[in-house]
């Protein structure tokens, strides 16, 4: 059962929390879970609930807590809004910090990796590049994946996107991420949009997002996951 734990920042000092549960059975490594812009909501304990049963100590930063902490929202216009304002004035220095602090108390034991989803994508796909300690990430569906390619990655990456998410066009993000990455892999799940990670939203189909864990494990077990 996952459990709060306080991490500290390593740029600014700031204390902030977390969700972290052990690997359940032999562990493979440690893993950095980093939320959409709703915090950790039922889907992000779900998701953290899962790595943990796939042999990872997992780890999910509270991305907002300067702004509200514990903030978690619905999936509604509301929590949209705050989400996004919430987002916006976070900046991108404080997420690298405190992922790079979740890093850091995982990698003791270990190997560590990374994935994220939507916001979450983006802060991975910039993690690959800034962070230190980090041996590969997974990037999901991160809508502004495509405008960070400035950002190298460091260490493999993959990314997942759905073919009906009305936010991301795939076909094009594909294309400009495997210009600048030719070698990435960029997978289009044509069943799925937006999200779909979380088992149960409409625009989420389990076995695109069963076979998106799978790749995502392989990925890990590739670079170092025992």
């Amino acid at each position: 059962m996952a459990k709060t734990i306080t991490l500290t920042s390593a740029i600014d000092g700031f204390a902030f929390t977390a969700l972290h549960a052990e690997a359940q059975g032999p562990r493979k490594g440690g893993v950095v879970v980093i939320q959409e812009i709703f915090g950790l909501d039922q889907y992000v304990q779900a998701d953290v609930a899962r790595w943990a049963a796939k042999g990872f100590e997992a780890v999910a930063p509270s991305m907002f807590d300067r702004q509200e902490k514990g903030f978690i929202a619905d999936h509604d216009p509301k929590g949209l809004e705050t989400g996004v304002a919430y987002m916006t004035a976070n900046g991108l220095d404080n997420p690298i910090s405190d992922v790079q602090a979740a890093i850091d108390y995982l990698a003791p034991r270990g190997p560590v990796f990374i994935v994220g989803y939507c916001y979450g994508g983006v802060i991975a796909w910039l993690a690959a590049g800034k962070a230190t300690g980090l041996s590969a990430a997974a990037s999901y569906y991160g809508g502004r994946v495509a405008q960070s390619l400035g950002v190298a990655p460091k260490i493999p990456v993959i990314c997942h996107f759905g073919r009906k998410d009305a936010h991301i066009p795939a076909d094009e993000t594909k294309a400009a991420i495997n210009a600048a990455y030719p070698d990435l892999p960029v997978y289009i799940y044509e069943a799925s949009g937006h999200g779909f990670n979380n088992d149960g939203r409409p625009d989420s189909d389990l076995a695109d997002a069963e076979l998106a864990r799978k790749r995502s494990v392989e990925l890990f077990e590739a670079n170092g996951a025992k």
